[in-house]
């Protein structure tokens, strides 16, 4: 059944409708490390903070706190459901059937609960944050991103008419449409859904994966949001994120084993899971520190995901540290995934999975006829690639408000680990606008990673 989004945006009482109604509702990464916390981290403590980088706009003008407080609430309540967690034990996921252990299934049955959050507004801003056991406390990220983001569209819906509210979301399906015809019939296209963090609501990216669904075919591989996938029988995508490298740094003694730190994450990683599940995540202190010193071993991981770095030149930097080290980039996969649309999702796929003949580049790949110009592309795989297209389809209704009013552009918006064991957490990442963390430990780290290949571009989402 087709959902009327903009009748029942209109007609229902927002106020009563918990926007998180699964614990499956989550980033099924998140799913995996809570696994890997719960096997090798049980006692560690944590902190988790919400961190507004678009500062031009004050979550606390839009969001009413009672209501935050109320859904937040209504979060701490859910328990993992029967049904979900047999799915959990018995799916295949990455072709491997029994990828959580009965023991951790028992145990979100039996024990895991959301600890309580703080909460308050201070100068304006909207601060919460998530202490407690890092087994309690990771799945909050991904719950109150997605909390928040949909209480900011509500904001905004609350205010507009029926026939507005029409105009809304008849722009935001053509632009969505637009955006799907250009991917339809490329060959060798692998595109994922990564956008439940900052999704316009759940019904949107629900709606949004069942078109990806039933128009891209095969070239559509997936949703991150668990409960999607369970419901809809798709397949779970997600490996790892920066909390774990962050965390282990925080914990280290000192600073050699901080610099080796972020190795021994993948250790332990390997030692949890395998084959496709090893994709390394190596820009949390910066990826050409990263793979300049990395053990040997590393080049026998599947794949690396590329997030804050422009990933034509991460791409690119991989393969070659993978043939320095006498590996087969055609055998590997990346994964690209910040801030990605249709139009660099293609340029991406162009460069990376086939040879652009004559003075084309990757930006004039606009659609699947141009990639079926024998003058223009032959398809040449260098690496295996996939996209993870996160908030620009899950939530780009630039444009589409009739009212001409910006209150529906996304933000971005994160909730990072900013403790561990009761020492600050730091991120530098590949983008100077992204780094995270106190500035005397920011500075103490780049000290110790150094700052090769790092750039300063702003952060879009």
């Amino acid at each position: 059944m087709i959902v009327n989004l903009a009748e029942r945006a209109h007609n229902h009482n927002w106020r009563l409708d918990p926007i998180t109604r699964s614990l499956l509702d989550t980033d099924f990464y998140k799913l995996l490390m809570l696994q890997f916390i719960w096997k090798h981290f049980p006692a560690v403590e944590v902190a988790f903070t919400l961190v507004n980088r678009s500062s031009q706009v004050q979550l606390a003008d839009t969001i009413v706190l009672e209501e935050l407080r109320m859904q937040l609430d209504n979060v701490r309540k859910l328990r993992f459901g029967k049904s979900e967690l047999i799915w959990l034990a018995g799916n295949t996921f990455y072709g491997k059937r029994g990828i959580f252990e009965p023991a951790f299934l028992e145990w979100l049955e039996r024990d895991f609960e959301l600890p309580d959050y703080e909460l308050s507004i201070e100068d304006g801003e909207i601060s919460l944050t998530f202490r407690g056991l890092w087994t309690q406390t990771t799945l909050w990220e991904v719950y109150a991103l997605s909390i928040l983001s949909e209480l900011k569209t509500r904001g905004s819906l609350r205010e507009m008419s029926e026939f507005s509210l029409d105009i809304l979301y008849a722009r935001a399906k053509a632009n969505l449409w637009s955006k799907i015809e250009r991917m339809r019939g490329v060959p060798g296209l692998r595109v994922a859904d990564f956008g439940t963090r900052r999704r316009h609501s759940f019904l949107w990216q629900e709606y949004v994966v069942k078109a990806m669904r039933d128009t891209l075919g095969v070239s559509f591989t997936g949703s991150s949001n668990t409960y999607l996938a369970y419901k809809h029988d798709l397949e779970a995508i997600g490996t790892n994120a920066h909390e774990l490298p962050m965390a282990l740094a925080a914990m280290a003694t000192d600073d050699t084993e901080l610099k080796a730190s972020q190795y021994r994450v993948l250790e332990l990683w390997q030692n949890t899971y395998q084959r496709e599940l090893l994709i390394m995540l190596p820009d949390t202190f910066g990826t050409t520190q990263f793979l300049a010193d990395a053990p040997d071993w590393v080049a026998d991981w599947t794949g690396q995901r590329m997030d804050s770095k422009n990933p034509y030149v991460a791409g690119d930097e991989y393969m070659q540290w993978l043939r320095d080290r006498g590996r087969d980039p055609e055998k590997k996969l990346i994964i690209a995934s910040d801030g990605l649309d249709v139009e660099q999702i293609l340029g991406l796929h162009a460069h990376f999975c086939g040879e652009i003949l004559g003075d084309w580049s990757p930006v004039d790949f606009r659609t699947a006829a141009d990639f079926m110009d024998p003058q223009k592309w032959n398809p040449k795989r260098r690496i295996r690639f996939s996209s993870g297209w996160g908030t620009l389809l899950t939530n780009d209704f630039r444009g589409c408000d009739p009212n001409d009013g910006g209150g529906f552009d996304p933000i971005s918006l994160v909730c990072k680990l900013t403790e561990a064991n009761g020492r600050p957490a730091v991120k530098l990442s590949d983008n100077y606008a992204k780094a995270m963390g106190p500035a005397t430990e920011v500075e103490r780290y780049r000290r110790v990673f150094g700052t090769a290949g790092v750039t300063n571009v702003p952060a879009i989402v």
